[in-house]
């Protein structure tokens, strides 16, 4: 893959470049905006930026221009990450509806359900989140517990969901439920665009070990879901769960460019660091450490550019997100690991007066765990790389 970029390109990131200097929050730039800490707040700075972004057709590049998009050609997706990454723009709080639902309802939803989402999606008018994992159901979606029973021309729905990432921010959920028994569990699936604004309802949080709120136990009690809010056929639920499952997948697998930046940032955290009054980036066991994770890095990106390649040429995410999200998450963890590593003792601290300021790399390492768990965990993928990539045979047991 040729990897310099046209003039054309060049072009594409200076206008981004400058959007984001008039159009980022006043002093972001500088460091000296201060991000809100009250949920509510923070939920309405968000959907603003989002909001933002969109009237800029800055939300969702690779979406088609008529659906609020730019038909971002793959090297323009690659520029439009390295400079969100290089600002270290405000998050995405539709993330789920932009890089999940959205493109998931292009591929597999009717014209109705597109007309009326897709445009509420892209502005941040409504958050999405996700309703997959369950207290026993969680990497085995098969096995998914809530249930959906017909009413006349509604679905009465009951159960409970956990790990539900932005669900106290969400006005809509991408909900799976059991619809019927099968011979196989995996049958009786189907898919629910569902009101979170309604009394059935119930969203608690769960706060994390890095002390963050991203998190939720959603309960349903007699939740109602209409016809018109079915993705594909009842009971067919689970050819779009997998459906969405790429999508997510590949989303995640665009974390390599933050990758790529994060690894610049431990390079110059063991410059800074000092043994004795010498560098630790001076030590050879630490500078193999470093070579390693910069392999490691790198080759993420690589697999990443040639996955990003197919799904251009095929339309869609396929089964190698799956290869993006393992890595990744795994090169994530083992980075922010080494980063604690290197402080020595001072990798302990947490806060916010330490010598290394905000407790950056200790929240950050303790995040990176759940990062091998969302979106379907390390063992998952796993397996889903041998026996779907590799065609190796399942493992039957013994």
């Amino acid at each position: 893959m040729d990897f310099s970029y046209t003039s054309q390109e060049e072009q594409f990131r200076l206008e981004l470049r400058e959007w984001l200097e008039n159009n980022l929050p006043e002093g972001w730039l500088d460091g000296t905006f201060k991000i809100p800490e009250n949920q509510q707040e923070l939920g309405q700075f968000l959907r603003n930026w989002q909001r933002k972004l969109s009237e800029g057709r800055w939300a969702a590049i690779a979406w088609p221009e008529q659906q609020g998009g730019r038909n971002a050609t793959l090297m323009e997706e690659i520029i439009y990450h390295q400079e969100m990454v290089r600002v270290k723009a405000p998050p995405l709080v539709n993330y789920v509806g932009l890089h999940m639902v959205g493109p998931t309802l292009m591929q597999i939803g009717s014209k109705e359900q597109q007309e009326k989402y897709i445009s509420k999606i892209i502005t941040g008018e409504e958050v999405w989140c996700q309703g997959y994992s369950e207290p026993n159901a969680g990497s085995d979606l098969a096995a998914v517990q809530t249930t959906a029973v017909k009413d006349g021309d509604k679905w009465i729905i009951n159960g409970q969901k956990i790990w539900t990432s932005f669900a106290h921010f969400a006005d809509r959920c991408f909900l799976v439920a059991r619809t019927s028994k099968g011979e196989k569990k995996h049958h009786g699936i189907t898919c629910f665009l569902l009101d979170m604004n309604q009394p059935g309802v119930e969203v608690r949080p769960i706060i994390q070990m890095d002390g963050e709120h991203d998190f939720n136990e959603v309960y349903l009690n007699d939740a109602v879901a209409y016809e018109s809010e079915i993705i594909g056929a009842v009971d067919d639920g689970w050819r779009v769960t997998i459906a969405l499952l790429m999508h997510e997948r590949t989303g995640i697998g665009a974390q390599v460019f933050s990758l790529e930046q994060q690894f610049d940032e431990l390079v110059e955290l063991a410059r800074n660091v000092t043994e004795d009054h010498v560098p630790v980036i001076e030590k050879p066991d630490v500078r193999k450490r470093l070579l390693d994770l910069y392999i490691k890095s790198r080759g993420s990106l690589l697999n990443y550019y040639r996955n990003l390649t197919k799904q251009l040429k095929v339309g869609h995410p396929g089964v190698e997100g799956s290869m993006d999200k393992l890595l990744v998450s795994e090169n994530t963890k083992e980075l922010f690991a080494e980063a604690i590593s290197i402080q020595g003792h001072q990798g302990l601290l947490w806060k916010k007066d330490a010598v290394y300021g905000d407790s950056y790399w200790q929240r950050n390492y303790l995040y990176a765990f759940g990062q091998t768990i969302g979106g379907g965990t390390s063992e998952i993928q796993r397996n889903t790389i041998a026996e779907r990539i590799l065609g190796l045979p399942k493992d039957i047991g013994k």
